[in-house]
């Protein structure tokens, strides 16, 4: 197929903190040097920040690298953390507060910001812009452009205007080639061009197996008077029990909003549990309800979590480009913070790039110069100092876990002379049905606790009909005949949009049904189903969720 080719010196897939944090310090680096540098930024949103969605309490270390004067510049930086409170929720009805000398030292925020990562990630946008990054939102990065020597020299954009049938349409118009002397994989967790990468280029060898979390999310506006600026909740226990871990959080962030949501282990292994229900029925628990009661949400979403950390993190150097923040999984867990992070691994990546560039280097060379940023790096050495968090979590359960962290972050500084690994891949824990019980989950009343459709319609979640599935399965016949009779068919529960359901056809037997357009890209089928028969690859550029405020 004819395409049009663009190139650049450098390409960033994705409009994220770590891809827009590598273009602003790339033209930073080239200004300050007298320079032209060509950088792209792609990114499959129908807008920038449009498929951020984050809790979010972040640190702004590495933003205050990057633009010291963010302040003046007026950043969507405005809420700063006056108050941090803890629970163990023992039941439906009862939770205790932990005092603060109990809670592991990286879950303080003392100096942290509420914020909506979506409005940052506009901000950091414009910021881009304004250097003149070329930024194309609407544009998904669909596949891999690899040269002779197997480097990768950029990426196609996804073809536009196919039918379900798999044939052009009167609107169709291919993708572009978008051809860079460097490019930079910054899609976030479980992005589909990352995970072809890690493959091509073997590049998690030396890694522990990568483990993830589902993230659900909703904003509310509260009343007034229950409203208290800066207030941080976080806590763990109820709903969620036995194996499964995890915890939930409540930010008060400004204009009498609230954050809420609940952050599920994809470890967990009774093929009965549904994240989006255990997230529904945590918001009728006294320390929540306590917020919402009387509010209105507004707001919906979800997205996975790379969580693994410093044991899990692949090598993030291949010829031609590199493979940074939570692409590659730069997220502190045990923060729960992952936006500093990640823009720190974008700056350190743009300026290994820039002084490769400024050598006169013609690309697609292995930037190996950015390992050793990274290894020196204080990004690098905060996720090693918590590399057992989440290992201990999944190995003691919450309870015996909650005091090994205590006691390696409290008194020793993430310091203790061993390493904890997590060597099960979290598509492995599930168990049979048969084996587990049975979860009747209480039906929403509509003013807490709320059904998929519902919240898919308050994510603005929006595909075009007439297109390909972007949820392919490896196996068709695999969801009925194998996954149904032993797990109950998951995919009915572990979604949080009401993609995957089994109905009946005119014969009246079982249907796999995938009702795409509710998709809102969390990736949580690609990493959980059982059998890792569902691989997601990008929509129609544009399509998905609109989050605002997110």
């Amino acid at each position: 197929m004819e395409r049009e080719s663009m190139e650049f010196d450098v390409l960033i897939v994705g409009a994220g903190p770590s891809g827009l944090a590598a273009a602003i310090r790339l033209k930073q680096q080239a200004n300050e040097a007298g320079q032209e540098l060509e950088v792209c930024v792609v990114e499959k949103g129908s807008e920038v920040g449009a498929h951020i969605l984050s809790g979010a309490v972040i640190e702004t270390r590495a933003l205050d690298e990057l633009i010291p004067d963010w302040k003046d510049k007026g950043a969507p930086v405005t809420t700063q953390v006056t108050k941090d409170e803890v629970y163990l929720l023992k039941n439906e009805t009862s939770g205790t507060k932990l005092p603060g000398f109990a809670v592991p030292k990286t879950m303080h925020n003392h100096g942290n910001y509420i914020v909506s990562l979506g409005n940052l990630v506009r901000w950091l946008g414009e910021q881009a812009e304004e250097l003149e990054v070329n930024v194309f939102p609407g544009f998904p990065a669909a596949s891999i452009i690899y040269g002779d020597q197997g480097e990768v020299q950029g990426v196609i954009t996804g073809d536009m205007g196919i039918g379900a049938d798999g044939e052009p349409k009167d609107s169709f118009e291919p993708g572009m080639e978008l051809r860079a002397k460097y490019t930079l994989f910054t899609e976030g967790c479980r992005g589909h061009l990352g995970k072809e990468l890690i493959s091509q280029y073997k590049l998690d060898t030396d890694a522990d197996p990568q483990h993830y979390g589902i993230g659900i999310k909703e904003l509310w506006d509260i009343d007034p008077d229950k409203h208290q600026q800066g207030l941080v909740v976080h806590g763990s226990g109820w709903p969620l029990s036995g194996d499964t871990a995890g915890g939930f959080f409540l930010y008060h962030d400004e204009n009498n909003q609230v954050e809420v949501g609940l952050i599920v282990d994809l470890s967990y292994s009774n093929p009965h549990l549904s994240p989006f229900d255990e997230f529904q029925r945590m918001k009728h628990h006294p320390v929540i309800k306590q917020y919402l009661e009387g509010g209105k949400r507004v707001s919906y979403g979800a997205r996975a979590i790379t969580k693994g950390g410093y044991n899990c993190l692949p090598k993030m150097t291949f010829p031609g480009g590199l493979l940074i923040g939570c692409d590659a999984g730069t997220l502190n867990f045990a923060k729960i913070k992952g936006v500093h992070t990640a823009m720190k691994s974008g700056m350190l990546g743009a300026e290994a790039v820039f002084e490769a560039l400024a050598k006169g280097d013609e690309g697609g060379a292995e930037l190996t110069a950015y390992n050793d940023k990274w290894e020196s790096s204080w990004a690098n050495q905060e996720l090693k100092q918590s590399r057992n968090f989440g290992p201990a979590m999944h190995k003691y359960g919450t309870f015996l876990g909650g005091a090994f962290n205590f006691i390696d972050q409290n008194i020793f500084g993430g310091k203790l002379p061993i390493t904890l690994h997590d060597t099960k891949k979290d598509h492995e824990a599930l168990k049979p049905a048969s084996e587990c019980e049975k979860i009747d989950y209480p039906k929403p009343d509509g003013k807490l606790s709320f059904d998929k459709l519902s919240s898919v319609f308050l994510s603005n979640a929006v595909h075009e009909e007439d297109q390909p599935c972007h949820l392919r399965l490896k196996d068709p016949e695999l969801p009925i005949r194998d996954n149904l009779p032993k797990y109950d068919e998951p995919a009915q529960r572990y979604c949080p949009a009401g993609v995957y359901e089994v109905v009946e056809d005119d014969a009246g037997n079982p249907k796999f049904q995938i009702n795409f357009s509710n998709c809102v890209h969390c990736k949580t089928c690609d990493i959980k189903d059982p059998a890792q028969n569902i691989t997601w690859v990008t929509p129609e550029g544009g399509g998905g969720p609109t989050y605002p405020n997110m």
